[in-house]
């Protein structure tokens, strides 16, 4: 847990702060254990600037009579929630990133943006609604695979929980609005 001093000095206030050091201590648990080490680092590492999205649509787009312009307005779409997010939402905080000690395995990339919110859970929400559109037999999976990706980001200690949680509703809003936005595009043709 954090002490008591860390709580009075969260942004958000003492709940957000007691939220995030039970996350926290949660996964200090596994923290450290050579297979979640792998998971989670490897995880946070392939979504960085939403490759791992980028990718899903492009496998997908891949296979004989899908529809390639699929891929195409997910990559957008990310491109658009990543300039939202990071170039807008982030600028209104200046949340600091939780304090890491000792080296940082895997060499994983440490962003110098506002911690709050996560850009990482924003855009594995987002994508897991736009993947799933269409495809309810899909949506277990880019849910979890978003969940892993979102999850990672508290477990190597370069978001707060609270980012990620922020992330993931600003993720599952824009998915929303975006899978709308494209069916009607796609209607208006």
């Amino acid at each position: 847990m954090q002490p008591a001093d860390d709580v009075a000095d969260e942004p958000f206030g003492p709940t957000v702060a007691r939220f995030d050091a039970a996350a926290d201590a949660w996964l200090d648990r596994i923290r450290g254990n050579p297979a979640a080490d792998k998971v989670f680092y490897l995880a946070s590492a392939l979504a960085d600037h939403s490759l791992l999205w980028h990718i899903a649509g492009l496998a997908r787009a891949a296979v004989p009579g899908a529809d390639t312009a699929d891929a195409v307005r997910l990559s957008v779409t990310l491109g658009i929630e990543s300039a939202v997010v990071n170039l807008g939402v982030k600028s209104l905080f200046s949340r600091v990133r939780p304090v890491h000690e000792g080296e940082r395995p895997h060499g994983l990339r440490r962003p110098l943006t506002s911690s709050f919110p996560s850009g990482h859970a924003s855009s594995a929400f987002l994508a897991a609604v736009m993947l799933s559109e269409g495809r309810p037999r899909e949506a277990p999976l880019w849910f979890g695979l978003a969940g892993v990706v979102a999850t990672s980001r508290v477990y190597v200690k370069v978001h707060h929980a609270s980012d990620v949680v922020a992330g993931a509703a600003i993720g599952l809003a824009l998915g929303a609005v975006a899978t709308r936005v494209w069916r009607r595009l796609g209607a208006s043709r």
